[in-house]
């Protein structure tokens, strides 16, 4: 089988990890005999096609170099809302998007089109689809579901979307039940995406004093909630910061504010390879996210065995079991995070912590695992391109 992924963030090099799981999911479904083309935007330094990992990219560009700002940054919608330029490029991101799907569907012949992401990828393959009568398959990460529960403007286009789509599909119960609230009609699937089992392992030395925080530096992320926690409860635990995004600066200065600047270190984004070594060696991995999609972080912490403390929103609670695979608190509350995390560092609570880490561990491995995931959306695809050739058969 043959299909098509359309997203607007892709790995441009192996080992990045702007949509890592999307290059992790294609080379698993080779192992299922479905192959995969992917179409995405381009970047500085990218060929318009290359294969990368054994999976062939075909890349658009949609702007001149010095306005091609909308994809990989993590922040898309917030330059749209914010910045004319912006808007006039999302137009083109748009068109071009559509003109290189069109192309490589006519070239290759894909019996399926798997949109990631609702907006922009959805909705270009809601136009493919339409146009080629290729069943189309959605899936939403969470940013995008964002997009059509904040912005009315954008409902009508999210409902084309999912009535457009033959399957929908949600990384967590929590996603499909906000989908479902959004278009009533639409009964999400959940179906994760994988997490890279043979790289995130557990070994190496824990700093018992250590805490981890990773992912984009945005107020949805809630890194404000963690540096208050540090400060008034923690005083003699240092934390490593991995990551970058709009709320850097004014993060570093509430950290200077509360007077834990010295203890806090900002690493700024890592590839992969290196990110697994800070897991490692955490004490606990910290996810103070309000309305997380999923968290795929804290799936990476658990199969290193790294504990992880988490506020209770969002797709969390389909990964972090509380008091077995990790600890919830109450969201956005710093002093039951201050506390929680206190507890799990106190002198005594190692066993804890190891415990906590191993059950983890068995539960990712579980649930994330390439090949699993993988077979799970094998499944899908087959299923909804046999419904649509009886569809059109019958018509």
């Amino acid at each position: 089988m043959d299909i098509l992924f359309l997203a607007h963030s892709y790995p441009r090099e192996v080992g990045d990890a702007a949509g890592s799981f999307l290059l992790r999911l294609a080379q698993a479904l080779h192992e299922e005999d479905v192959r995969v083309r992917v179409v995405a935007p381009a970047a500085p330094g990218l060929a318009a096609y290359e294969e990368l990992g054994g999976i062939p990219v075909h890349r658009y560009r949609y702007a001149p170099s010095a306005y091609e700002t909308l994809a990989y940054g993590g922040n898309m919608a917030q330059l749209v809302r914010t910045s004319w330029s912006s808007r006039v490029a999302l137009l083109s991101f748009l068109g071009a998007g559509f003109r290189c799907a069109v192309s490589v569907r006519r070239r290759y012949q894909p019996q399926l089109i798997h949109a990631h992401w609702w907006f922009p990828g959805g909705l270009v393959g809601s136009w493919l689809g339409g146009l080629s009568h290729l069943p189309l398959v959605t899936t939403l990460h969470g940013t995008d579901l964002r997009i059509a529960r904040d912005v009315s403007v954008a409902r009508p286009a999210f409902r084309r979307v999912m009535n457009s789509s033959a399957a929908v599909t949600t990384v967590s119960r929590w996603l499909a039940d906000e989908v479902t609230t959004l278009a009533p009609a639409v009964q999400p699937i959940v179906a994760p995406m994988p997490v890279a089992t043979e790289l995130f392992s557990a070994g190496g030395e824990r700093d018992p004093r250590r805490l981890l925080f990773v992912g984009r530096l945005t107020a949805q992320k809630g890194v404000d909630h963690l540096l208050r926690a540090l400060g008034a409860h923690l005083p003699a635990v240092t934390l490593d910061v991995v990551g970058d995004g709009p709320e850097r600066a004014a993060l570093e200065s509430l950290a200077s504010e509360l007077g834990i600047s010295a203890r806090v270190r900002w690493l700024g984004t890592l590839p992969q390879p290196a990110l697994a070594d800070h897991y490692r060696g955490a004490a606990a991995l910290v996810v103070p996210s309000h309305e997380e999609g999923l968290g795929l972080v804290a799936v990476e912490a658990m199969l290193s065995e790294t504990p992880v403390v988490a506020f209770d929103s969002g797709g969390l609670r389909d990964i972090v079991q509380h008091g077995r695979t990790g600890i919830l608190v109450g969201a956005n509350d710093s002093d039951a995070l201050g506390v929680a995390l206190a507890e799990l560092l106190a002198d005594g609570a190692a066993e804890r912590r190891a415990a906590i880490g191993a059950a983890a561990r068995l539960y990712a491995l579980g649930s994330f695992a390439p090949e699993s995931v993988a077979r799970r959306y094998a499944t899908l695809y087959r299923t909804v391109v046999e419904r649509s050739a009886r569809e059109h058969h019958d018509t």
